[in-house]
């Protein structure tokens, strides 16, 4: 018999090319976002962004992300002795996960900070920490989206709004005003309207008690019910109007929010989605009856940048992890990274993660100024945020989906996590209005609010005559305008998009960059897929800037 040695039994085992684990890596080394910072106002947060890059980049936090998403939520409607509870029961990495956010600021703290760039620094923040999981990101969506609206009734923001911009998580259902830190989310749509809420069946009926009401219906997509607090649109004698809902009571009892079921959903796994039912639900009228879409849709606004913010995340992140597997993964004799079409496809992709992150922090900024006054960029973040919704959320999938072909067969894989971010990246045009959605609010924004149109060619005018390409795209864009109808909605909407993004890379980001993303998007020399630059682009240089370390 044939005696065999260890190394010898193991030999077919023996892995070679392939590529080490990415964490522990920086999230926050990339000078498209540290630019941004700087550019608009929040150099101040660099530190703390640097530092947040670290944590998310660890071994430790991606393992949160991998255990939140591979042990879902678990609901549980009733106690061991029966009595009703309706509580999601989630994994500690969870936990783990949104006691971070909470901690860093990305909740609903910018509204409490009085200094300029607050509101950039946590979409900066967002676009770091959410290199873990995106599932998290929406409760302290809501909670920041929450404020403005909640401000629209004074005796309620007095009490709940600084628990709401505080740093402290809570998870456990407690009475609201008795816990350190709330979270908040918000249940709009039902079965029978989706984004059509003003045909809401929810009632609200008044009670003895000036501005208290209770609630009866179903809500069809509520997510993260474990929140303390919902902003929740109901009919009204005087109309669809907006509603404080809590989980507990003052007294401490349970409010009645009967979770009929979670959503089973395609991604966003880490997330409970749920379909809760209110009977004679104790509610709080938050603006006037009848405002109920006024109300709400600053909440809807603050949440738009939040899916640019997030699909703009999942782009960097994916675009780092096809960098890192092209640079360690050889194949016919060289390394991924060094091969022609390779480069080629990750620079293209670069171009279109570069246009996203400088759009999202262009739309941080506008917002962070709308909020302290400037009517101008109010103008400019209404239609550049829908603008920036539609598209930037519409190129995730298509980016994502290229950058998992990047690792081959690797990147199908659930171990790789590149499953994950695809799954994750089409919720993001669904959420907060579907591409329609958006597309139609922008072309009712031009037709309703004039000034938005103004604002928009004067971001644009910034750029007149540093690139041709540009100009007459700018030019092309105005011809849109007079013909504009809802069919055609789309087209104008992606037009306004792409030359709003090489406005910003001309005036803001390298030559090679400005240049290669103008010659393809708004010149035509470009094909249909990612990897088709023209062979006068500059691959090398961008991707020196895109990919840190050697490329």
């Amino acid at each position: 018999m044939v005696s065999l040695s260890a190394p010898e039994q193991a030999a077919t085992h023996a892995v070679t090319n392939q590529p080490p684990p990415l964490a522990p890596y920086d999230a926050s080394d990339d000078p498209v976002l540290l630019e941004g910072l700087r550019r608009e106002g929040a150099d101040w947060a660099e530190e703390g962004l640097r530092r947040l890059g670290l944590r998310a980049g660890s071994a430790e936090a991606q393992e949160w992300a991998d255990q939140a998403n591979r042990h879902e939520p678990v609901l549980r409607t009733h106690d061991r002795y029966g009595n009703r509870v309706d509580e999601v029961d989630f994994h500690p990495s969870w936990h783990h996960l949104m006691r971070t956010a909470v901690a860093e600021g990305l909740a609903g703290t910018p509204w409490a900070e009085d200094r300029t760039g607050a509101h950039v620094a946590r979409t900066a923040g967002g676009l770091v920490w959410g290199h873990t999981d995106a599932g998290h990101g929406c409760p302290t969506s809501m909670t920041y989206a929450a404020i403005p609206a909640l401000r629209r009734e004074p005796e309620l923001a007095k009490v709940y709004e600084p628990l709401l911009t505080g740093r402290e998580y809570e998870p456990e259902l407690r009475v609201p005003t008795e816990k350190r830190g709330l979270l908040a989310g918000m249940g709009m749509t039902e079965k029978q309207g989706g984004s059509d809420v003003r045909t809401n069946t929810t009632t609200a009926t008044p009670t003895a008690e000036s501005g208290v009401y209770t609630l009866r219906g179903h809500k069809w997509f509520t997510s993260a019910p474990m929140c303390d607090v919902f902003l929740v649109l109901a009919q009204a004698p005087g109309g669809l109007s907006c509603f404080l809902v809590p989980r507990v009571l003052p007294d401490g009892s349970r409010n009645t929010f009967r979770i009929q079921r979670l959503k089973d959903k395609l991604g966003n796994r880490s997330n409970a989605s749920s379909e809760p039912e209110f009977d004679r639900t104790v509610a709080w009228l938050v603006g006037p009856e009848g405002q109920g879409v006024k109300t709400i849709i600053e909440m809807v606004n603050c949440t738009r940048l939040d899916c640019v913010m997030m699909s703009a995340t999942l782009m960097r992140k994916t675009l780092v992890e096809a960098g890192h597997h092209a640079r360690h993964r050889g194949a016919f004799g060289a390394r991924l990274i060094d091969q022609p079409l390779m480069r080629n496809v990750l620079a293209d992709l670069a171009l279109e993660s570069e246009a996203a992150t400088t759009l999202t922090l262009r739309l941080a900024g506008a917002a962070d100024r709308a909020v302290r006054g400037d009517s101008g960029e109010q103008a400019f973040r209404r239609i550049a945020t829908a603008v920036g919704k539609y598209w930037v959320t519409k190129r995730g999938p298509a980016f994502t989906a290229e950058a998992l072909e990047c690792l081959g067969g690797n990147g199908y894989v659930e171990d790789s996590g590149m499953p994950r971010h695809y799954r994750e990246a089409p919720l993001l045009s669904i959420w907060e209005g579907s591409g329609n959605v958006n597309a139609l609010d922008v072309l009712r924004a031009l037709r309703r609010e004039p000034g938005t149109a103004q604002a928009l060619f004067g971001e644009l005018a910034l750029a007149q005559g540093a690139d041709a390409r540009l100009d007459r795209a700018v030019a092309r864009l105005e011809s849109l305008l007079t013909t504009a109808s809802e069919s055609s909605a789309r087209r104008l909407v992606e037009h306004m998009a792409l030359t709003l993004q090489a406005s910003l890379l001309v005036r803001h980001a390298p030559p090679a960059v400005a240049d290669a993303f103008c010659a393809t998007r708004l010149g035509g020399d470009w094909g249909h897929a990612f990897g088709t630059l023209p062979d006068g682009a500059d691959v090398d240089a961008v991707l020196r800037r895109a990919l840190p370390g050697d490329n």
